[in-house]
């Protein structure tokens, strides 16, 4: 059973930068697409971004596109969230996600394709 632990999540400024780590471990991480999704307070979880598990391929929500950057360390079975130009409406607690891939370039843009959960680490952005 694969667990995924996810940090650095914090308070940070409108127009501020925030990395996220998600560190993997118990499974397989180089056969793994990863998704980062976010859920803010009364609304659903939301497709933030997702990278297949090559790395070479991502996809981004329209509302992040062009400020963060997600990517992948596959010796250190991490995924990386890099966050920048943040604001307020960036608020919600944000989780990483594995899913199993046989393709090296495919991601998953839907919860329901992901196995395995972080727990998931507060992101909050004050104006």
């Amino acid at each position: 059973q694969a667990q995924l632990v996810e940090s650095g999540g914090g308070l940070v400024q409108a127009g501020g930068s925030v990395r996220l780590s998600c560190v993997v471990s118990g499974g397989t991480f180089s056969s793994s697409a990863m998704g980062w999704f976010r859920q803010a307070p009364g609304k659903e979880r939301a497709f933030v971004a997702a990278i297949s598990r090559s790395g070479a391929t991502t996809d981004y929500a329209d509302s992040v596109k062009g400020r963060f950057t997600t990517s992948r360390d596959n010796a250190k079975n991490t995924v990386y969230l890099q966050m920048n130009s943040l604001k307020p409406e960036d608020t919600a607690v944000y989780y990483c996600a594995a899913a199993y891939s046989v393709s090296s370039r495919r991601y998953y843009t839907t919860p329901y394709e992901y196995g395995y959960w972080g727990q998931g680490t507060q992101v909050t952005v004050s104006s």
